[in-house]
């Protein structure tokens, strides 16, 4: 359930929202996840298992990965969120929604968001060097379509090419 602002119970909270501030009242129960796609129409992110075991639902909160359904939005103020629609847009995509594309790693579609939101993170994170550590870094993220082997390779392809632009400078 998410309260409009102004209701009785309601919390005030500030986040950072894809570079922009927003300032919400939301029920105290209000979960990042309802936030972003309730209250900000953000519908990106998916809601999947709503239990954290699937993964759809990560973004990132601080630049680190987090499933959105157990995060409540009261937790997290003063923090900034980014979604998949904060990663690129249409004409000026992110390298890894690029390398997605490139290597077809989705199907359906709708585990997509919430794995490039991991695979950013993971990358920043520095401590995948191998095809099996992407898959057990990444393993928090489920794709009931079976796309696993075109999202490592699509990880791995911005992954390498991260190194080679570390070696050029």
């Amino acid at each position: 359930m998410v309260y409009v602002s102004g209701a009785p119970g309601a919390v005030t909270v500030s986040l950072t929202v894809n570079g922009k501030p927003q300032t919400l009242s939301v029920a105290p129960s209000t979960t990042v996840l309802d936030l972003l796609r309730e209250r900000l129409h953000l519908t990106g992110t998916k809601k999947g298992c709503d239990q954290g075991q699937c993964g759809a639902c990560t973004v990132l909160i601080d630049g680190r990965r987090v499933n959105s359904c157990l995060q409540l939005a009261v937790m997290n103020d003063g923090r900034e969120i980014t979604t998949i629609e904060g990663l690129g847009a249409p004409g000026g995509l992110h390298p890894m929604q690029e390398a997605f594309v490139a290597h077809d790693a989705f199907q359906c579609g709708y585990c997509t968001p919430g794995q490039i939101c991991s695979a950013v993170a993971l990358l920043k994170e520095g401590r995948a060097r191998t095809r099996a550590e992407i898959r057990e870094l990444m393993s928090g993220n489920l794709c009931r379509c079976g796309a696993y082997t075109n999202i490592v390779d699509a990880v791995e392809a911005v992954m390498g090419a991260g190194a080679s632009q570390e070696a050029a400078e």
